[in-house]
């Protein structure tokens, strides 16, 4: 018997709760937590919506007492993290709820890191840098996509470099997600493609990811059917609950599978773009994703096969040349469904800024679990390809 424990696969994953109405047991969760004051965190889109406004009634019903931070930018920054933990501290807060989608909810994962931690969220970038347990963190996402609820990531951008830079740390994974698809019911239709092709990229990356195993893959594959048969109906009909349910599921499990999987180009090449020019995280994604697989390809034409047969592409005597172009063939055509066709020129990224986008793309902890190695030539290459 063999001691070699590289096969080895932890999984974590929050308590959840899932399906319409979950959010309404937040009361009960902070309660269960011995929550004195709940620091409320959140975004002005979601306040427009209305949801800051239904969970803070939820909390003021069973009378537990809560202050709000709602100043989160679309990409969060260092600046804003900091404020809220100050925020948390002057209220004398012992718990977090965060409402919203990824944003307000990578916030919120800062918040916590800070207000334990002390030091300053620039010192926790990396891979397990967290030494004391943060607040218990409870979580209402009201996209579709990111899977902050569920995952063991923090993105925050650092608007003095430029760059979105990642915490990983099971320190962050929240104690519990309410998954509500009926807070999704006011997200767009450019959102909802965003952040479903988001949920996509985080799927496919988990299942080609070094770090994949039969946990991960059977949250990924699930993920895909999910929203590859689901997405394009929900971009042309948002107010169906149903296909909003099935898309939240899907987006949930991609984020239990890249979580625990990792992720890679993609994503590093992604967090680069989204830390350089401000723009939507799904739409960085979106942009680089044919790209990618086409360069990853011959690293996992086994597991490719897999994502095409998932993707429904029938791939009987074809050969791994014709699967490879059926496959970025259905990418794009999936992405045209739903209206991001752009390319990276049209977003405003120059030829002469591909060099510092590769620069940071290849320091990205994405990057690690890539399935074909890749250096700074390479990415530059797969940026140039995408432009």
């Amino acid at each position: 018997m063999s001691n070699d424990i590289s096969n080895l696969r932890k999984f974590v994953s929050p308590e959840i709760i899932f399906g319409a109405g979950a959010r309404k047991s937040v009361a009960n969760y902070a309660k269960t937590f011995g929550a004195r004051k709940v620091l409320l965190v959140s975004d002005p889109g979601v306040v427009a919506a209305g949801w800051l406004q239904d969970v803070s009634d939820l909390l003021a019903e069973d009378e537990i007492e809560h202050v709000t931070f709602t100043g989160v930018s679309p990409n969060p920054r260092t600046e804003e993290v900091m404020k809220g933990a100050q925020i948390y501290q002057e209220h004398n807060c012992n718990l977090i709820v965060a409402v919203g989608g990824g944003s307000p909810m990578d916030c919120a994962k800062g918040i916590g890191i800070v207000s334990a931690n002390g030091k300053h969220i620039l010192d926790y970038e990396g891979i397990d840098t967290i030494s004391l347990p943060i607040p218990p963190l409870i979580f209402i996402p009201t996209t579709a996509g990111t899977s902050a609820d569920v995952s063991q990531f923090a993105i925050i951008t650092d608007p003095v470099e430029r760059v979105k830079f990642s915490i990983v740390s099971k320190a962050v994974v929240p104690d519990v997600a309410l998954i509500d698809p009926e807070t999704t019911l006011t997200v767009d239709p450019f959102l909802s493609a965003c952040t479903g092709i988001d949920a996509m990229v985080h799927a496919i990356e988990a299942f080609v990811s070094t770090g994949a195993g039969p946990l991960t893959d059977m949250n990924a594959l699930d993920a895909m059917r999910l929203i590859n048969e689901n997405i394009v109906d929900l971009v042309n009909d948002p107010h169906d609950l149903q296909l909003r349910e099935q898309v939240m599921l899907g987006s949930m499990k991609a984020g239990l599978a890249f979580s625990n999987a990792i992720l890679g180009a993609v994503h590093a090449m992604s967090h680069s773009l989204g830390g350089y020019l401000d723009l939507p995280h799904g739409l960085c994604n979106a942009m680089l994703l044919e790209h990618v697989i086409d360069f990853n390809y011959p690293e996992a034409e086994e597991r490719f096969k897999v994502i095409a047969t998932t993707l429904g592409l029938d791939t009987r005597g074809l050969n791994n040349q014709q699967i490879r172009k059926a496959l970025m063939d259905r990418v794009i055509d999936l992405k045209r469904q739903v209206g991001l066709s752009q390319k990276l020129a049209e977003s405003g990224v120059n030829i002469s800024d591909i060099p510092v986008l590769s620069d940071h793309a290849i320091l990205d902890p994405c990057i690690l679990t890539n399935p074909r190695k890749s250096n700074k030539r390479d990415v530059e290459a797969v940026y140039e390809e995408a432009l």
